[in-house]
């Protein structure tokens, strides 16, 4: 999955808590409005469960707290437990996690947040799983050397959204490093906690729940 653009990132998200800005009037800006980004500031942390379906029997399951104003991370997962910094010198392996994690969760905010990015739109596009009408949204970030400056783990990603009538998500296409094809997985289950909106859970193209966000709380 793509980073963010680190220290931008942390900023953007400050400055988001400590108050409300006039965003574009973007279609990325009015996905990432859809799911409540301009309720963020009243948020101080969210946390999260994020569980994978690794094959028929084993998932993965990673729990996460981000304390948003203090920049910190709470994570637990089957190596560890711990807190980490956002703002050390220094990272722990877990953090690509988390990232990765993030975008599941969060991704209509990311739209707010990430700066390294071009978009396309294309009408009446038909989703890739269910054929549902959408507006398809194209997502590219910039490419580069992993983890350098700007570059985030996994630079030139893409990400292709199927959007409803009210630009919430149905569908997605990840394009690793903006290759021709990727995978679709749908965007279900919208539950608001808090201020905010987040979609729970994914199906692959075979029906199959493959991903869902569990244990959600927003402070």
């Amino acid at each position: 999955m793509k980073n963010l653009l680190f220290i931008l990132a942390i900023a953007g998200t400050v400055a988001a808590c400590e108050q409300k800005q006039e965003m574009p009037d973007t279609l990325p800006f009015q996905v990432a409005k859809a799911y409540g980004i301009e309720n963020f500031d009243q948020v101080n942390s969210i946390a999260y469960t994020w569980n994978v379906q690794r094959d028929s029997v084993n998932v993965l399951s990673r729990d996460w707290k981000w304390h948003i104003k203090d920049s910190t991370v709470y994570y637990s997962g089957p190596d560890t437990t711990f807190t980490y910094s956002l703002t050390a010198d220094s990272l722990p392996k877990q953090d690509g996690g988390f990232i990765n994690d993030k975008y599941w969760a969060m991704m209509p905010f990311q739209l707010a947040w990430d700066t390294g990015y071009t978009f396309e739109t294309t009408e009446n596009a038909s989703s890739p799983i269910k054929g549902i009408p959408s507006t398809k949204l194209t997502i590219i970030y910039q490419s580069g050397e992993p983890k350098s400056a700007g570059m985030g783990y996994t630079p030139g990603d893409a990400y292709d959204l199927y959007l409803d009538e009210n630009l919430m998500i149905v569908e997605w296409v990840f394009r690793r490093g903006n290759g021709p094809e990727g995978r679709p997985v749908t965007w279900e289950t919208v539950e608001s906690h808090g201020p905010l909106k987040f979609a729970t859970e994914h199906f692959n193209a075979d029906g199959k729940r493959t991903l869902w966000i569990s244990n959600i709380k927003v402070e």
